[in-house]
């Protein structure tokens, strides 16, 4: 099955991001769910490149997955200092796409599993989208749960998946543990566009408030959440991202050598795989 046109995938602070917009990635989404098949669309930002430097163990997650989604203002303006072909329009984080996504799904008619979050929290957010989109069936279950490969409640979760055979697979469990499980359970995954989504369904519930989006266009979103909930995300902000001052002098270092040796050109796009649509999983 082909899903449009290929799309470059760029290295960039030790990790690979697609050079797509949100409505290439829907696109991309609507095809595979509309043929019943399976894909994985996962994001980075400079929280989840920090914790690939930390556990490499997580380069499993990315190197499966048929979309890595830019999901960083920060990263999209030092791609362009960089030179290369990453924008504000490429930044694609949950929030923003959130509307786009449930009118496509009511329009379709889309199964949509949702797991993660505290108990009652997910039940909430289904409870109002359910009201919101009457046409996309929803099913969810929290979090908090045994996720060992192979304990008796991974297994009784991923039946529930199963049985429920849904079009989209939402995982909100924080990283990198939504990850770790998607990567250790992917080959019981067998149907459905899986998405890592961290809080998305906390918002949803209003258990969480939403920075405006504006914040999030102009790389503000982290003041505000940082604003929010200091004592957590306080690591996370102001210290976490110094760890990939190395893999910004590596980035430096390959646009030198880009423009040594093409001056006259624009500077190739540093990875040379692409978007992988052929086919779902």
């Amino acid at each position: 099955m082909n899903a449009g046109e290929p799309h470059p995938r760029i290295r960039i602070l030790g990790g690979e991001i697609d050079v797509i917009t949100p409505p290439e990635m829907l696109r991309f989404v609507d095809i595979v769910a509309g043929a019943g098949g399976a894909a994985l669309v996962a994001n980075h930002n400079l929280h989840s490149l920090a914790l690939l430097r930390r556990q490499p163990a997580l380069q499993a997650f990315f190197d499966d997955a048929d979309l890595i989604q830019l999901d960083s203002t920060p990263i999209g303006a030092w791609a362009r200092l960089l030179g290369l072909p990453l924008s504000a329009k490429h930044r694609s984080t949950y929030l923003d796409w959130r509307e786009d996504f449930w009118r496509l799904a009511d329009a379709r008619g889309w199964r949509v599993f949702y797991l993660g979050g505290a108990p009652g929290v997910a039940e909430t957010a289904c409870a109002k989208l359910a009201k919101a989109w009457p046409n996309v069936s929803l099913a969810c279950r929290d979090g908090y749960f045994d996720a060992g490969r192979n304990s008796a409640e991974n297994r009784r979760v991923l039946a529930s998946i199963a049985a429920f055979e849904p079009d989209i697979l939402f995982v909100g469990m924080g990283m990198p543990r939504q990850e770790q499980w998607i990567a250790d359970n992917r080959a019981d995954l067998r149907r459905g566009v899986i998405f890592s989504v961290g809080a998305a369904f906390d918002y949803e519930a209003g258990a969480q408030v939403a920075a405006p989006r504006w914040m999030g266009r102009v790389g503000l979103e982290w003041l505000f959440r940082l604003v929010s909930q200091p004592l957590r995300l306080g690591h996370r902000y102001l210290v976490e991202p110094w760890s990939l001052v190395g893999a910004a002098f590596g980035d430096l270092a390959r646009a030198f050598g880009r423009h040594r040796k093409a001056p006259a050109r624009k500077a190739p796009v540093d990875a040379g795989r692409v978007w992988p649509l052929s086919s779902a999983n």
